[in-house]
């Protein structure tokens, strides 16, 4: 986990080309990820969205129709294209996966060999919850909140292995976390 230093003597970090956000369902990594482009003059790309466009059917349809196997398939070979699609890029961009796109080591390995520095949303379940029940989009894996509970705990260590934690509190809009997460790493 990346920590802020106070001291005057730091040195300034390079912003990386590459920003990751992770995090569960309804943690807003979408709409973080868009908000911290805009303050970086980057490209903002939401993986779910782009596995969209290449298969016309969302995630949701894919799980339902094809089973979540055949959807973390798709999600890796998407985020592998997307990757190999911009290596070389001098360009600065920030991707948003899917809450369950960063659970796969392949996904990690492929982030991390792109030099990719990720962000986790670490948003509380509740306020995932009071999202999800809000939103209008299907969520095959968290039909219920104990389901989503249940999956929130399962991937809570691996979203741990992200460089960077940002705590989200239901106080916290998507600017203030962008600039949050834009002033720590532009330090």
């Amino acid at each position: 986990m990346m920590s802020a230093n106070s001291g005057n003597n730091t040195p300034k970090l390079i912003v990386p080309h590459l920003i990751v956000i992770v995090g569960f369902m309804g943690a807003g990594k979408t709409t973080v990820a868009r908000e911290l482009a805009r303050l970086l003059n980057c490209q903002a790309i939401d993986l779910d969205e782009l596995i969209t466009e290449r298969q016309r059917r969302t995630p949701a349809e894919v799980i339902e129709q094809s089973g979540e196997a055949e959807f973390r398939r798709i999600e890796t070979e998407t985020l592998r294209q997307l990757l190999n699609e911009r290596a070389g890029d001098s360009e600065k961009c920030v991707i948003a996966l899917g809450g369950g796109a960063w659970t796969l080591q392949t996904n990690r390995d492929l982030i991390k060999a792109h030099e990719g520095f990720s962000i986790w949303l670490n948003a509380p379940l509740d306020l995932c919850w009071q999202r999800i029940e809000a939103g209008r989009e299907l969520r095959p894996l968290a039909p219920s909140r104990e389901t989503a509970e249940e999956l929130h705990g399962q991937r809570r260590p691996v979203y741990e292995l992200a460089k960077m934690h940002i705590v989200i509190s239901e106080n916290m809009n998507a600017t203030e976390t962008a600039k949050m997460i834009a002033e720590t790493v532009l330090r």
